[in-house]
Order: C-alpha cells, then sequence, then structure tokens
C-alpha cells in the first residue's frame, strides 16, 4: 500500500507531456509504477471484480495475455451470476483481500464488447476494446496495436 501512496503523490512528474493527469483515467500507471504482472493476474482468479466505488461486477475468470510477451492485457470477467463474458484493461486494475478494483462503473463495463471465454482477441477487437474503455489512439494499448492488421491475433487467453 505505501507503493501505491507514493506514486499517487507524483502523477504530474511522470506522466507524458501533454497527457492529462488531474481527474482522468489514463491508459496505464504512471511512468515507473509497475503494472500487473501475470503471477499477479493468474492469482487474481476467482477474485470479485468491483468497479470504482466499490459495488461488486462480477467474477474474475482469466485474462488474456499479449501474444507476445506475454503480459496482463485485459482481465476476463463473468458479470452476473448467469451473464455474460466481458474484460477491462488489466493496467487499471488493483487488487487486495480477495477483490480487484477497477477504475470504471458497473455500466460501462456491462456495456463492453462481450468476449469469449477462451480463445484469442485480433488487433481490431482490442482496438474496439480500448475505445469503448477511453484508451485513446497513441496512448497504452492503443498505442502498441497501431497500424496492425486488424484480423492479426494480438492477444490470447492466459491458458493458452
Amino acid at each position: 500500500m505505501a507503493d501505491h501512496a507514493e506514486s499517487q503523490e507524483t502523477p504530474a512528474a511522470t506522466a507524458d507531456p501533454g497527457t492529462e493527469t488531474a481527474g482522468e483515467v489514463t491508459s496505464g500507471p504512471p511512468e515507473g509504477s509497475e503494472r500487473p504482472s501475470r503471477a499477479d493476474v493468474e492469482g487474481w482468479v476467482g477474485a470479485r471484480l468491483d468497479e470504482i466505488s466499490g459495488t461488486s461486477v462480477g467474477k474474475l475468470e482469466g485474462a488474456y495475455v499479449d501474444a507476445k510477451s506475454g503480459l496482463p492485457e485485459w482481465i476476463l470477467i463473468r458479470v452476473g451470476r448467469f451473464g455474460h463474458h466481458c474484460v477491462v484493461p488489466a493496467r487499471e486494475a488493483v487488487a487486495g483481500v480477495g477483490h480487484v478494483w477497477v477504475p470504471w462503473d458497473r455500466n460501462s463495463i456491462r456495456r463492453s464488447p462481450r468476449v469469449e471465454a477462451e480463445g484469442a482477441l485480433t488487433a481490431g477487437e482490442e482496438l474496439q476494446l480500448c475505445s469503448h474503455y477511453g484508451i485513446v489512439e497513441g496512448l497504452g494499448r492503443a498505442a502498441e496495436l497501431a497500424g496492425r492488421p486488424d484480423d492479426e491475433t494480438t492477444a490470447v487467453s492466459l491458458g493458452a
């Protein structure tokens, strides 16, 4: 927790030039802070996913990792008891005591594009997800996907 507090005290000093940080959700953690590792995300499977205000959204059932690097990009959740699967960006997630928190409200998460529980995501699908979550072109995952063919497999299920 101390590391988190320290990273919150100096976001302007670590942000990319020209990027607003006050009051906005950025595409990833500030430069120099850690994003969740693959081991972190694997350990979160079975945890409850909560939205920004603390309301439960669903259960974390897996993740999608970058097809080349293996780094976690999307957290797979089941929304509701018999609901559909959707993903949220892994870079924005924080965890503790059986819960994972993300900075989006329940309705935004529920309205996100649906995904299959197993399989792969293409660059086009990931860019749709980036757009939905406000990850703009040139930042974070959207920047990593820039110029890649829409049908290229860019993320695979954690178990794949």
